[in-house]
């Protein structure tokens, strides 16, 4: 197993021999990026992202239905939780010049907005004498 590390960044590829052919066999690396959310739009197929401790523009990830978002106790959380700025882990594979995201850890649980909505009913009764 190699593993390369880079700021804010790990890669893993495994390479392994098929023993009956004699050939390598690279398996699917798997990267992880921390930083934060720079963009998100419900229904779209992407979002971007800004890795701590580099100085770039903000890389575009794309995710599909098989993509996981979890909270930091590891539950699964919808993707309304995602605000820019916030903080998380991706894990991705690349896929040509495409960033597949298969997992989202945000750092920290997301804040629930309870709507509270209060009803007033006024009642006017004459008096009939």
């Amino acid at each position: 197993m190699v593993a390369v590390s880079a700021i804010a960044q790990t890669s893993t590829t495994v390479t392994t021999r098929d023993a009956a052919a004699g050939t390598a066999v690279t398996e699917t690396s798997t990267t992880t990026a921390t930083g934060t959310f720079a963009t998100y739009t419900p229904g779209s197929d992407y979002f971007t992202f800004e890795s701590r401790g580099t100085t770039g523009a903000p890389v575009k990830y794309y995710y599909d239905k098989n993509t996981t978002d979890l909270d930091p106790e590891g539950r699964t959380v919808t993707w309304s939780s995602v605000r820019p700025n916030e903080p998380a882990t991706v894990y991705y594979v690349r896929e040509g010049d495409r960033m597949i995201v298969r997992k989202v850890v945000l750092t920290k649980a997301p804040t629930v907005i309870e709507k509270q909505t209060t009803t007033t009913t006024t009642t006017n009764e004459k008096e009939h004498h």
